[in-house]
């Protein structure tokens, strides 16, 4: 901690020529592509995302360096730069992460410690790795996502009950709402089929009971189950 503050503090008094200023900039910008490649082998990905753990690096470096002899104003400009991300789609906590530890490389690299910035990446991306491939706090694979349509003279509340019992390990009604100017309700339930072979059974099942109105089974959302 000591030596990271002594370089942090000596930074702000050193001129960096601009070949120094690139080859933190080319650093970080490595360190960048590694940790997008942990992204894009760790999870869920997004193309737009990962490309731009690349480039945030290099680009939260080189803004430091240009405010260089100030370190407050620099981590006040890349704080700013930071909510660029989150002002139109707010992302998962996973993409949160990411966006965090890509500015904590770009810092190091703009104070110059270097075999910091290689050492944090060697020691961050393995416990994705790790997380990842062990389903650490893994949600249950198995659960999907219901969501039926019945009309509004349809008593809800128990319609479906005898075949949750035959096709379900377990079901939770979610939410309803109502759809269509109030005609029709949309039940949300969360589902465990006792087989996947027979879910075009249990579908079909509810359509004769729904009047064969729309009828939507899938995996959970992600963002809802904070990635599985």
């Amino acid at each position: 901690m000591e030596a990271l503050l002594s370089a942090i503090q000596s930074s702000t008094t050193t001129t960096l020529t601009v070949t120094d200023a690139l080859v933190d900039a080319s650093v970080a910008s490595l360190l960048g592509l590694i940790i997008s490649l942990t992204y894009i082998y760790t999870g869920k990905t997004s193309k737009n995302f990962a490309r731009t753990l690349i480039i945030m690096p290099s680009l939260v470096c080189l803004v430091m360096l240009a405010v260089n002899g100030n370190f407050g104003t620099s981590l006040a400009v890349v704080g700013a730069f930071s909510l660029v991300r989150f002002r139109s789609l707010q992302g998962s906590s996973r993409d949160i992460g990411f966006v965090f530890f890509t500015m904590t490389i770009g810092i190091i690299c703009a104070i110059g410690e270097l075999p910091l910035a290689a050492a944090t990446t060697a020691l961050i991306c393995p416990i994705h790795f790790v997380m990842y491939y062990t389903k650490y706090a893994a949600s249950d694979m198995e659960e999907k996502d219901l969501r039926v349509t019945i009309p509004e003279n349809l008593d809800y509340s128990e319609i479906f009950d005898d075949l949750f019992e035959k096709y379900t390990k377990t079901h939770k009604q979610i939410a309803v709402k109502t759809t269509n100017m109030g005609s029709m309700y949309e039940i949300n339930y969360k589902v465990k089929l006792n087989d996947e072979k027979l879910e075009k059974s249990f579908l079909d099942e509810i359509r004769m009971r729904n009047g064969n109105l729309t009828v939507v089974c899938g995996r959970c959302d992600a963002n809802e189950a904070e990635e599985l």
